[in-house]
């Protein structure tokens, strides 16, 4: 069952926002006409992602600089070089949503 995130009027373009849920903490980013899901977690430093920088398909913790490819969760850029956990999404009637189970 997808899990509500947040509703698609509170995204702005590559801003990552914040959405807390009971099993992890995820940063969902708007890029373009894509929704991204990705786990809030630089796997460097334990900061949050969604204090980082977005370009492209790219997110960039604010820490030590680590990048993650919104798309797949690997680093692009070091110190990082484990990837962090990324989710399906989708959008139904204004509201998105992800798939967390598969993950």
């Amino acid at each position: 069952m997808p899990e509500r995130l947040c509703a698609l009027s509170e995204l702005k373009e590559s801003t990552p926002l914040r959405v807390e849920l009971p099993q992890l903490d995820l940063a969902v980013v708007k890029v373009r006409d894509e929704i991204f899901a990705i786990e809030d977690l630089c796997s460097h430093a334990e900061y949050p992602l969604s204090d980082g920088d977005v370009q492209g398909c790219a997110i960039e913790c604010e820490l030590h600089g680590s990048r993650f490819d919104l798309r797949t969760g690997k680093p692009t850029g070091p110190p990082a070089n484990q990837p962090v956990a990324v989710f399906e999404t989708s959008v139904i009637d204004g509201v998105v949503y992800a798939e967390l189970e598969n993950n």
